[in-house]
């Protein structure tokens, strides 16, 4: 259905820095372009917040009825360890380090990626194309700006040329800087780079003898700049110019930056209508960072073994959790956070469970279609999933009401009402319908492997370890009773 006609959906354009009217090229669809991760090491849990941002927007959308063309790359190639286009490919480093080969490193990790976006019930994007994919097309978009006098070579390596787009262009518009403070900011080249001008961004770079990841181009044996890939597939599969880019905070300057000029060069056309940036992600009030310690993968939440939380929780609790803040907030993870949004999403899922057992009458005394507006109105403001969440609270205490009959529905706004709040439950936010007992389920694991151990004790007549484990299993609540049939337990 097309209610996207009933819902004027403003968001907030980082390119104005002001929230404005949604207004898709073409009429009922929307092209969206969301930077996807670069693959050399397990996604963490700042990129998974990026993402599941961007697949709340991608399901509103569908929610809304649009035909959604949703593109998320993966970089497989060309990402250096620094923004100065120096330093190792991270993937080849990676490669180097532990004797692989770099196409490994890559399958390792992207395979990683989707089986971590699957347990946190993501939505696949429409296409998710690869930087190695596209080596031909990156080189014909370097072709292309190079004859447009906007790009240079110099020792089989081509740079983008900043101060010469600056003169007709704004290099800097996304972020808000501009090349006189720069240019003051920026240290003098140190006569070892074959770049004019430090603020120059690499096309493609030739290869080091030793570097492993290289195709052969017109210039050199060398590999893509990271940022060329976003500004070949965002055009290769939503045209020049298209609706949404989106991407971490992170990412405003330089990536987005400079596929911005890389575009507009090409195609002479503002290539995004809209951009949108995810807020970080801090872990204890403190930047999740490897190097200190500070940092905890998606899966150690799910599984409970990490130093940071005191027990496993569900995926549905920690996107309960990210939901709780705006997209463009920053987010602080502690596991006290966390178990206070676990309290707030079962008693959601409890609420909305219970629907099914209410009764319905000739009169209805709660207003669903007004109540039912205003969760509109949140997920209109700029996705504010915080407010929705609220309202969604209201129809907890509401769905109490009705269960003490202290409220009523006609059977038609009942049908409202639970269909409205399992599509932005379900549908928009993401959320699974998991019960506290189904969350239970890495202890009732570690249960049946208890009792397998011990009946192998028992059949190998080590009564002491059978002992032991019975013990174990008694602090768990668990009460064994053994016979010849077979060993049952049941739990206190």
């Amino acid at each position: 259905m097309e209610i996207y006609k009933e819902n004027q959906l403003k968001i907030y354009n980082s390119l104005s820095k002001s929230k404005e009217l949604f207004k898709p090229l073409t009429e009922g669809r929307v092209g969206m372009y969301v930077c996807g991760p670069t693959v050399y090491s397990n996604v963490h849990l700042g990129n998974v917040r990026t993402f599941m941002s961007f697949d709340m927007v991608f399901r509103y959308f569908l929610h809304l009825g649009y035909k959604v063309r949703y593109v998320r790359n993966i970089t497989d190639a060309g990402h250096l360890e620094n923004d100065a286009d120096e330093g190792e490919d991270r993937i080849a480093k990676k490669a180097r380090l532990e004797h692989i080969e770099p196409m490994e490193v890559v399958q390792r990790y992207t395979v990683d990626f989707h089986k971590t976006l699957e347990k946190y019930n993501f939505l696949p994007p429409s296409i998710e194309p690869t930087a190695t994919g596209h080596i031909v097309e990156q080189i014909e978009m370097i072709k292309e700006i190079l004859e447009k006098g906007l790009a240079y070579e110099v020792n089989g390596s081509v740079y983008f040329d900043v101060l010469k787009y600056n003169e007709s262009a704004h290099y800097g518009i996304l972020s808000g800087r501009k090349m006189e403070d720069a240019i003051h900011n920026t240290r003098a080249l140190d006569g070892q780079s074959d770049k004019k001008n430090p603020q120059d961004f690499a096309l493609w770079k030739k290869a080091e003898e030793r570097h492993i990841m290289r195709w052969t181009s017109p210039w050199s044996d060398g590999f893509p700049g990271w940022h060329l890939e976003c500004s070949v597939m965002s055009t290769k599969y939503l045209g020049e110019q298209f609706d949404i880019h989106g991407g971490g905070m992170d990412l405003k300057f330089p990536h987005h930056e400079c596929e911005i000029a890389q575009s507009q060069t090409c195609s002479g056309k503002t290539p995004v209508n809209y951009w949108m940036h995810a807020n970080m992600l801090l872990l204890n009030s403190q930047k999740m960072a490897k190097s200190t310690g500070n940092y905890i993968l998606p899966n150690e939440i799910l599984t409970g073994e990490n130093p940071i939380l005191s027990k496993a929780f569900a995926p549905s609790v920690v996107r309960f959790f990210n939901l709780q803040a705006h997209y463009r907030s920053v987010l602080d993870f502690s596991n006290d956070a966390l178990e206070a949004s676990e309290k707030g999403y079962y008693k959601l899922i409890d609420a909305v469970n219970s629907l099914d057992v209410i009764a319905t009458s000739a009169t209805s005394t709660f207003d669903v279609t007004a109540w039912k507006k205003q969760c509109y109105s949140a997920m209109n403001d700029d996705f504010n999933t915080p407010v929705l969440i609220a309202h969604l609270f209201e129809a907890v205490k509401i769905i109490n009401q009705l269960k003490e009959q202290k409220t009523t529905l006609t059977a038609t706004d009942l049908e409202d009402f639970k269909n409205t709040i399992h599509a932005f439950v379900f549908d928009v936010m993401g959320l699974t319908n998991e019960t506290k007992q189904e969350s239970s389920n890495a202890l009732d694991g570690v249960v049946e492997l208890l009792i397998k151990l011990r009946k192998e004790a028992r059949d190998n007549k080590d009564w002491a370890l059978s002992d032991q484990i019975r013990d174990e299993l008694l602090v768990l609540g668990i009460q064994l009773k053994d016979g010849r049939e077979g060993t049952s337990f049941s739990m206190n």
